[in-house]
């Protein structure tokens, strides 16, 4: 009998421990960000190829584990002479940093569907900590039965703190480009 008891107690902390894999569905995620200019609007971009994965064990992601690369040259300003400077040497200087990259150290449940997300970014050769707000959307079949589930990172980061430093001032004073620029990540999720 304890040797019944010993097994099912082994079994139960291993289905308790068991985590799933998700993976990021390109085609239906964004990875966007928005930064000032001429201190009068804002400008919008987005990154075209990323790719990651979420490790977690709780159903509501609450847990979650997050890897995760955006691919610099997929940048996208709906400008290709503005594209091309922020690739080069002045912004990103993707010849010799091609990858942004996040790894998450802790998430913390602040409501049912809020997280906080604390982690690494890796942008430009910088590494820093990052606080994110991660709001779960939820998780469903899709009808092809399928399990996704959905989340919106969002944030703001300060540019010059990865030694993006390029900027000019403006005849009537303010900085051209913004230096605070914030990031919205809308992610739609499939389980492997």
């Amino acid at each position: 009998m304890k040797k019944i008891s010993l097994i099912i107690a082994i079994f139960s902390a291993v289905l308790t421990n068991a985590q799933d894999t998700w993976v990021f569905d390109a085609s239906h995620s964004t990875v966007g960000f928005s930064i000032n200019h001429m201190v009068i609007s804002e400008i919008d971009g987005q990154f075209n190829t990323f790719e990651g994965s979420i490790i977690s064990s709780e159903d509501d992601l609450s847990d979650a584990k997050i890897n995760f690369s955006i691919d610099v040259a997929s940048i996208d300003t709906a400008n290709e002479k503005r594209d091309g400077h922020l690739l080069a040497a002045d912004f990103f200087d993707v010849a010799n940093h091609p990858k942004i990259s996040f790894e998450s150290t802790s998430i913390s449940k602040n409501s049912k569907a809020n997280y906080t997300l604390i982690g690494q970014l890796t942008m430009h050769g910088v590494t820093k900590e990052v606080k994110l707000a991660m709001k779960y959307g939820g998780t469903i079949k899709d009808p092809w039965g399928n399990t996704k589930a959905g989340v919106k990172i969002t944030g703001n980061l300060n540019r010059t703190d990865y030694g993006l430093n390029y900027n000019s001032i403006m005849e009537a004073g303010g900085l051209m480009i913004g230096e605070d620029i914030t990031i919205t990540c809308k992610m739609e999720l499939a389980k492997k």
